[in-house]
């Protein structure tokens, strides 16, 4: 038999909780916060250290060793082009070398001939000045010889193309088997380790910028945000947009992002008292940003103006809800919960 008293106490604690407190769902009540308060603006990831490696000698594609996604370390070779000319120059410079050396000892020994004759005066200035004049053209012709030598072996080093720092290959620009000239890109790439974000800033909110306090970084595609390790605010204005590009670094070795993706800054400078809802809250259907207002058992999809979000998870709200209003923080189990309420029969 069950106990009069613990039967009017459960039924008092029951008719004391609110009427969503049995819902399905977990929900929270909308209320003022103290956030971030700066200003924001869109950005682009990009790679501190990427490069387009271009062709510096003429010649056919004969290996192609990465592909696009690739992990290249540094020094790894990449591209190979054929040597077969070089080869021919390189050759053909040594011989004009072998040359050069020839003439210069027969100069030399002349000259040394023409000085002893000069010192017996068995010949004149003129003759010993014809003689020192074509050693010392022989001695220029030996240098530019050797010269001409290392330039050509330097050149043949150009046909193998090898990974100046360790990275991803980004693009390939050639295939095997065609053929290249100097200034041709062959392959980009970057390194992953090290990203920053790139943003324009208006002339008229630099002061904003350098006076914020804390600058943050958010990735919305990864649902990611990450405090930034500095920025640079380049000394220099675009004269058609009037805007100044600020670079802010981020900290190394961060999984997923990649250059390219879009990405905002924050540029926080003080807080401020703001009407806040977590961002998981937010539901989106093409143009709509709604979000699931529970009222007693009822629940229905209301739309509402965002702000900017902060953080910590929270977006603020301009329009559409009020301080008390209880919202749901699970917004799929909310439209399910409110599609069945509607239309029983659908269980």
């Amino acid at each position: 038999m069950l106990n009069p008293v613990r039967l009017l106490l459960t039924c008092a604690i029951l008719a004391a909780q609110p009427a969503w407190a049995a819902l399905p769902f977990a929900v929270a009540t909308v209320k003022y916060q103290m956030s971030d308060s700066g200003y924001s603006t869109e950005a682009t990831v990009e790679a501190v250290r990427q490069s387009t490696l271009d062709a510096q000698v003429s010649g056919r594609v004969t290996a192609v060793n990465f592909d696009v996604g690739d992990y290249v370390k540094a020094g790894s070779v990449i591209v190979r082009l054929s040597a077969q000319e070089l080869s021919s120059a390189v050759a053909g410079s040594r011989a004009q070398e072998a040359q050069a050396a020839a003439t210069l000892a027969n100069a030399r020994a002349n000259y040394q001939r023409q000085q002893q004759l000069f010192q017996q005066k068995f010949i004149s200035q003129a003759a010993l000045d014809r003689a020192t004049a074509e050693f010392q053209a022989a001695e220029a012709a030996a240098r530019a010889a050797r010269a001409g030598v290392g330039q050509t072996s330097a050149m043949s080093g150009y046909t193998v193309i090898t990974a100046p720092y360790s990275g991803v290959v980004a693009a390939r620009h050639v295939e095997v088997g065609e053929t290249v000239a100097p200034g041709k890109p062959l392959m980009t790439g970057f390194d992953p380790k090290d990203m920053r974000v790139v943003a324009n800033i208006p002339q008229y909110k630099l002061a904003e910028v350098k006076a914020a306090t804390r600058v943050a970084v958010e990735i919305p595609s990864l649902d990611k945000w990450v405090d930034a390790t500095g920025v640079t605010v380049l000394p220099s204005a675009d004269t058609a947009t009037h805007t100044i590009k600020v670079r802010i670094e981020l900290p190394t070795n961060l999984d997923g992002v990649i250059p390219g993706m879009f990405a905002r800054a924050h540029f926080s400078a003080g807080s401020a008292r703001r009407l806040t809802i977590p961002v998981s809250a937010v539901v989106r259907r093409s143009e709509i940003t709604a979000v699931y207002v529970v009222k007693q058992d009822k629940v229905s999809l209301r739309q509402i103006r965002l702000g900017t979000p902060n953080a910590q998870g929270q977006v603020e709200v301009l329009a559409g809800l009020n301080p008390g209003d209880i919202i749901s923080l699970e917004p799929v189990k909310a439209g399910i919960y409110a599609k069945s309420a509607t239309n029983p029969s659908a269980n």
